[in-house]
């Protein structure tokens, strides 16, 4: 019995143990706010409760250009492209609902169709004139889906390695953050724990070169993850794709669209970019050896100058 018995306390400390080395309590708003915020940072309010976190760059008389991040990123991922851009274009680029500094109401619902009527709601709060948009991953997903239900707000569609058709990876080639994310105990402790350890692992994977994925990149994810709220929106993600096919929805687009991915996108395969391609009648679609999900972080120089030149020679589809 007392054998029994220390197995059991041992079991306990060592579980005890794992959960105090993993957990991870909420980070303030204010403290992370002082960290990132710079002096481009602008925050709007929308309906429902959203202190929404932005950037505004380049001369708001050039032609405008709305950048969306993907699943648990922000909009740094864009860095990139806004030096490279923000001299042609002028670029806002924004933080989704439990993503980066936006502060979203509790019960907040994460999937492209919500996403993309929050770009609607945001760019009307803005008075936005219409533009083209460019999102990357999940956000690619919302800047379709914005072209499909407010076709009004765009005249020219980026999709770079974008969500939209259901995945055929093999079950052991996904990433060991969305299969923790298909269960809902798998939920529950992500939502509780600091997961900088499966962002490290899932960032790494993601691009073909991952010494692009440094401390400070990997930090800075995994604390803003840790903003009062965001895990419970991040766990709400829908994976499983809607009633209506994506290609049926995607016929409707009738905007320029530019279809930019990864040869190596180990998250989303890159037949899928076919699929984009034949299911948008105005598509262009360019492929890029040796890079994986996230082309506007790995190459760019190269992938911005392939949407500038692609977007110069649409201006009059306005």
């Amino acid at each position: 019995m007392r054998i029994i018995l220390g197995i059991v306390i041992s079991i306990m400390v060592l579980i005890l143990g794992a959960w105090l080395k993993l957990r991870g309590p909420d980070i303030p708003f204010q403290a992370l706010e002082a960290e990132y915020a710079g002096t481009d940072s602008h925050f709007v309010d929308l309906p429902g409760g959203y202190h929404v976190h932005y950037r505004d760059d380049g001369d708001a008389a050039l032609p405008l250009l709305v950048l969306l991040h993907g699943f648990g990123d922000s909009f740094t991922t864009w860095d990139g492209w806004v030096r490279e851009l923000k001299s042609q274009f002028h670029i806002i680029s924004v933080d989704f609902p439990g993503h980066g500094l936006t502060r979203a109401p509790q019960g907040s619902q994460l999937n492209v169709e919500a996403l993309a009527d929050f770009v609607d709601t945001f760019a009307l709060s803005l008075e936005l004139p219409q533009f083209a948009v460019a999102g990357n991953s999940m956000g690619g997903g919302a800047a379709w889906q914005l072209a499909v239900r407010h076709p009004q707000r765009v005249h020219a569609l980026i999709l770079l390695d974008a969500a939209g058709f259901p995945n055929e990876k093999p079950a052991d080639a996904v990433p060991l953050a969305f299969k923790i994310l298909r269960y809902r105990i798998g939920r529950t402790l992500l939502s509780k724990i600091d997961n900088r350890p499966l962002i490290e692992e899932g960032l790494k994977t993601d691009v073909y070169d991952n010494s692009l994925i440094t401390p400070v990149v990997v930090d800075r994810w995994a604390r803003f993850q840790r903003a009062p709220g965001h895990r419970a929106i991040l766990m709400s993600i829908k994976l499983d794709p809607g009633a209506t096919p994506a290609a049926t929805l995607l016929s409707t687009i009738k905007v320029p669209t530019l279809i930019l991915w990864g040869e190596n996108d180990p998250l989303i395969e890159p037949n899928a970019a076919k699929k984009f391609a034949a299911a948008i009648r105005a598509s262009k679609l360019i492929m890029y050896p040796r890079v994986g999900h996230l082309p506007q972080m790995e190459i760019p120089q190269r992938s911005a100058a392939d949407a500038a030149e692609f977007l110069k020679a649409h201006e009059g589809a306005k």
